[in-house]
């Protein structure tokens, strides 16, 4: 028996759960675990006797508290399939201002900036919070994560795409959505 305990965002519980309970049901029925969310507090429990179960699941439920779409989040359940967080505290101390800003120069103006890295990376990208979430295969979230970890250290929106897109063209071209 495997189970794990944690919390979400208390905004995020209704999207956890989803309408009548469905996106609670659709991940206990994809990852084989019984979940119980606390809607008043956002305390999560996932119970299993499969402990890789329990891990999907978490990864499912973390990622849809740090703003992902339940959509998004159950590609997850994939085993190719990774979820990251980077916590904006860690690299950029705990000043609000500063991390909204840097927050801001991720997602660029209309959100092309994040756009542009999903698409050049094929993952998911959501800026939530003081974390950036990211989704996807083990190599893309890399990228990914080295793209937004060099703009958050303040390199140039231009620096990022020139490294994206030698990244890119080291690569067959795919559709990914």
């Amino acid at each position: 028996m495997s189970l794990e305990e944690f919390a979400i965002p208390k905004e995020r519980v209704a999207v956890a759960i989803g309408p009548n309970g469905g996106t609670k049901k659709e991940i206990e029925k994809q990852t084989k675990t019984k979940i119980r969310i606390d809607s008043k507090n956002g305390d999560v429990e996932i119970d299993a006797d499969d402990a890789v179960a329990v891990m999907k699941a978490a990864s499912i439920i973390r990622a849809i508290g740090r703003g992902f779409s339940p959509e998004h989040a159950m590609k997850l359940v994939d085993d190719e399939y990774y979820f990251t967080l980077i916590d904006l505290n860690e690299l950029l101390g705990k000043n609000w201002k500063h991390i909204q800003a840097k927050k801001g120069r991720v997602i660029g103006k209309e959100g092309a900036i994040r756009g542009k890295i999903e698409q050049d990376t094929h993952t998911y990208i959501s800026v939530y919070g003081k974390t950036i979430g990211i989704i996807g295969k083990a190599e893309e979230v890399e990228k990914a994560t080295h793209a937004i970890t060099l703009l958050v250290k303040g390199a140039e929106h231009a620096t990022v795409l020139n490294y994206l897109r030698q990244s890119h063209s080291n690569e067959e071209e795919f559709e990914f959505r």
